[in-house]
Protein backbone atom coordinates (compact mmCIF):
# COMPACT_ATOMS: atom_id res chain seq x y z
CA UNK A 1 0.00 0.00 0.00
CA UNK A 2 1.07 3.16 -0.61
CA UNK A 3 1.88 6.29 1.94
CA UNK A 4 -0.98 9.10 1.32
CA UNK A 5 -0.52 12.16 2.92
CA UNK A 6 -2.85 15.52 3.08
CA UNK A 7 -3.10 18.29 5.15
CA UNK A 8 -5.76 20.79 6.23
CA UNK A 9 -6.65 23.07 9.45
CA UNK A 10 -8.20 22.07 12.52
CA UNK A 11 -8.49 25.74 14.20
CA UNK A 12 -4.94 26.68 14.91
CA UNK A 13 -3.78 22.69 14.00
CA UNK A 14 -2.22 21.58 10.99
CA UNK A 15 -3.78 18.53 10.71
CA UNK A 16 -1.38 16.04 8.35
CA UNK A 17 -3.72 12.80 7.51
CA UNK A 18 -1.45 9.64 7.10
CA UNK A 19 -2.97 6.73 5.17
CA UNK A 20 -0.92 3.80 4.69
CA UNK A 21 2.09 2.05 6.45
CA UNK A 22 4.74 4.03 8.35
CA UNK A 23 7.68 1.89 8.27
CA UNK A 24 11.34 2.66 6.95
CA UNK A 25 10.23 2.37 3.28
CA UNK A 26 7.43 5.20 3.89
CA UNK A 27 9.46 7.28 6.88
CA UNK A 28 11.61 9.31 4.37
CA UNK A 29 8.31 10.35 2.71
CA UNK A 30 6.61 11.42 5.42
CA UNK A 31 9.87 13.25 6.60
CA UNK A 32 10.22 15.36 3.13
CA UNK A 33 6.27 16.52 3.66
CA UNK A 34 6.76 17.55 7.10
CA UNK A 35 10.01 19.64 6.04
CA UNK A 36 7.94 21.73 3.46
CA UNK A 37 4.79 22.29 6.07
CA UNK A 38 8.07 22.77 8.79
CA UNK A 39 7.95 26.90 8.45
CA UNK A 40 4.18 27.14 8.14
CA UNK A 41 2.57 25.59 11.23
CA UNK A 42 4.50 25.07 14.95
CA UNK A 43 1.14 23.21 15.90
CA UNK A 44 0.64 19.53 14.33
CA UNK A 45 -1.65 16.90 14.82
CA UNK A 46 -1.15 13.86 13.28
CA UNK A 47 -3.94 11.72 12.17
CA UNK A 48 -2.59 8.36 12.27
CA UNK A 49 -6.17 6.92 12.39
CA UNK A 50 -5.42 4.95 9.16
CA UNK A 51 -2.06 3.75 9.61
CA UNK A 52 -2.36 0.14 10.14
CA UNK A 53 1.68 -0.35 11.15
CA UNK A 54 4.36 2.03 12.26
CA UNK A 55 7.61 1.06 13.13
CA UNK A 56 10.36 2.61 15.70
CA UNK A 57 11.91 4.77 12.31
CA UNK A 58 9.04 6.49 11.99
CA UNK A 59 9.20 7.93 15.88
CA UNK A 60 12.42 9.62 14.94
CA UNK A 61 10.92 11.44 12.09
CA UNK A 62 8.21 12.49 14.94
CA UNK A 63 10.49 13.41 17.62
CA UNK A 64 12.35 15.64 15.13
CA UNK A 65 9.23 17.21 14.07
CA UNK A 66 8.38 18.02 18.16
CA UNK A 67 11.90 19.33 18.61
CA UNK A 68 11.24 21.56 15.70
CA UNK A 69 7.43 22.97 16.59
CA UNK A 70 8.48 23.25 20.19
CA UNK A 71 11.36 25.56 19.36
CA UNK A 72 8.98 27.89 17.74
CA UNK A 73 6.32 27.86 20.90
CA UNK A 74 4.34 24.96 19.00
CA UNK A 75 3.89 21.29 19.73
CA UNK A 76 2.96 17.98 18.04
CA UNK A 77 -0.19 15.69 18.89
CA UNK A 78 -1.11 12.18 17.44
CA UNK A 79 -4.28 11.50 16.84
CA UNK A 80 -6.39 7.84 16.62
CA UNK A 81 -3.65 5.91 17.35
CA UNK A 82 -4.83 1.93 17.28
CA UNK A 83 -3.09 -1.38 17.48
CA UNK A 84 0.46 -0.87 16.20
CA UNK A 85 0.87 2.57 16.05
CA UNK A 86 -0.36 2.97 19.44
CA UNK A 87 1.58 -0.14 20.83
CA UNK A 88 4.97 1.21 19.41
CA UNK A 89 4.82 4.12 20.88
CA UNK A 90 3.87 3.26 24.10
CA UNK A 91 6.43 0.75 24.35
CA UNK A 92 9.34 2.96 23.40
CA UNK A 93 7.89 5.23 26.38
CA UNK A 94 7.15 8.15 23.78
CA UNK A 95 3.36 8.01 24.50
CA UNK A 96 4.74 10.39 27.69
CA UNK A 97 5.86 13.51 24.49
CA UNK A 98 4.46 12.60 21.81
CA UNK A 99 0.77 13.29 23.12
CA UNK A 100 -1.54 10.84 22.03
CA UNK A 101 -5.34 12.65 21.31
CA UNK A 102 -8.32 10.27 20.96
CA UNK A 103 -9.95 12.08 18.09
CA UNK A 104 -9.43 15.65 16.53
CA UNK A 105 -12.36 16.78 17.89
CA UNK A 106 -10.49 16.65 21.04
CA UNK A 107 -7.39 18.82 19.90
CA UNK A 108 -5.69 20.94 22.65
CA UNK A 109 -7.20 24.30 21.82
Amino acid sequence: MDLVLDTHSEGSWTVVTVEGELDLSTSPMLKEYIELLDEASSRLAFDLSRVPFMDSSTLGVLVTCLKRAREKGGDVVLVGLDGSPMKVLTLTGLDRVLVPVPSLAELPS
